[in-house]
C-alpha cells in the first residue's frame, strides 16, 4: 500500500469468519466511520479524515472485496449483499470499542451505510450519504436513454462469466473511465493515486462485480422488504448529491423523505468524487451533521 492517511494507524480486523478488513484509525473522541466508493479505497477520505480526527475517532476501512481487505469468493448472493457488508462495519466498530457511531458513505460505501442505518438503527447515531440513491430507487429512476449513464450497473448485473472476462481484459481502461468522466476536477486525484486506485481495482475484479451484482438482486429484495414494512432511517441523515434529480427528472429530496424522518438534503456543484474534489465542503457538511 503506497498511500496512507497521514497520522493514522493501520490494522487488520476480523469481521466475519475468515474475512478481515484493512482499516485506518486516527484521532480521539466520538467515533465516525467513513466508507469509500468505487473505484477507490479508504484513501479517498484522506483530507476529510485528517480534519475530523482533530476531535473524533475516525475509522476508515476498505470494504470487503476492495483495496487491501479480504475478497471472499461470492459463494451466494449474500456474500456481497449490503446487509453483509453493513454487518462487517458494525462488527469492525464494535471490535474497536465503539457500540454506537456516526457513519458516512460515498457511492458503494453509501449503499452499505444506508443498509447499516436500516438494519442497525440503535447503533448508527448519524448518517451521511454522498451521491447515491437507495438501491430500489436507483433502478426505478433509470429508464430510456438516460440509463446509459449507468451502463456499468447493467454490465455487472449479468450472470458470472462474461462481465468478469470483459472487465479483466481491459481493467485499467474500464476503471479509469469512471475516474476520468466522474471527476470535475481531475487534479483532485493525482496520477500516482489514480494508479493505485487502478491497481486495487484491477486486483479485485470478481469481488467488485459481485458487489454490483448483489445490487441487482438480493439488495433489491432487502429494500423492498423495508419499503413494505415502512422501515425508515430514524437517525439524523444528511444526503449530498450532484443534481441528479434535475438531470434524470425526479424530485430527489422528496424521494429521500420517504426513507428518512430527519433529513437534510443538499446538492453540490462538485463532481462525483466530492470528498476529494471539495473536501472543505464535505468536512463542513459532516461537522454540521454531527452537531445535530
Amino acid at each position: 500500500m503506497t498511500f496512507a492517511i497521514p497520522g493514522f494507524g493501520y490494522q487488520r480486523v476480523a469481521v466475519d469468519g475468515d474475512v478481515t478488513l484493512n482499516v485506518a484509525v486516527g484521532g480521539t473522541g466520538r467515533p465516525i466511520v467513513l466508507l469509500h466508493g468505487f473505484p477507490q479505497t479508504h484513501v479517498m477520505w484522506r483530507h476529510v479524515a485528517v480534519d475530523l480526527a482533530a476531535d473524533h475517532t475516525v475509522i476508515c476501512p476498505d470494504l470487503r472485496g476492495y483495496g487491501a481487505s479480504d475478497k471472499p469468493d461470492a459463494c451466494d448472493g449474500d456474500t456481497y449483499s449490503k446487509r453483509t457488508m453493513a454487518a462487517d462495519v458494525v462488527t469492525l466498530a464494535g471490535k474497536l470499542g465503539h457500540e454506537r457511531f456516526a457513519l458516512a458513505g460515498h457511492d458503494r460505501g453509501a449503499l452499505v451505510a444506508i443498509r447499516a442505518g436500516l438494519d442497525h438503527p440503535a447503533t448508527i447515531t448519524h448518517l451521511a450519504i454522498l451521491d447515491v440513491l437507495p438501491t430500489l430507487d436507483m433502478w426505478d429512476i433509470l429508464h430510456g436513454t438516460t440509463a446509459a449513464v449507468a451502463f456499468h450497473l447493467y454490465l455487472m448485473a449479468q450472470p458470472p462469466g462474461l462481465p468478469e472476462q470483459m472487465i479483466s481484459a481491459s481493467a485499467d481502461a474500464f476503471f479509469g473511465y469512471f475516474l476520468d468522466v466522474w471527476a470535475q476536477s481531475p487534479q483532485a486525484i493525482p496520477a500516482d493515486l489514480r494508479a493505485e486506485y487502478l491497481k486495487a481495482s484491477r486486483e479485485a475484479v470478481p469481488s467488485i462485480i459481485a458487489d454490483y451484482r448483489a445490487s441487482a438482486g438480493i439488495d433489491i429484495e432487502h429494500d423492498q422488504a423495508d419499503r413494505a414494512a415502512g422501515s425508515r432511517l430514524t437517525m439524523p441523515v444528511t444526503v449530498v448529491q450532484q443534481d441528479w434529480g434535475a438531470a434524470l427528472g425526479y424530485d430527489a429530496a422528496a424521494l429521500w423523505r420517504t426513507w428518512a424522518t430527519d433529513l437534510e438534503h443538499r446538492t453540490t456543484t462538485a463532481g462525483h468524487f466530492m470528498a476529494e474534489e471539495a473536501p472543505d465542503e464535505i468536512i463542513k457538511v459532516l461537522r454540521c451533521l454531527l452537531a445535530r
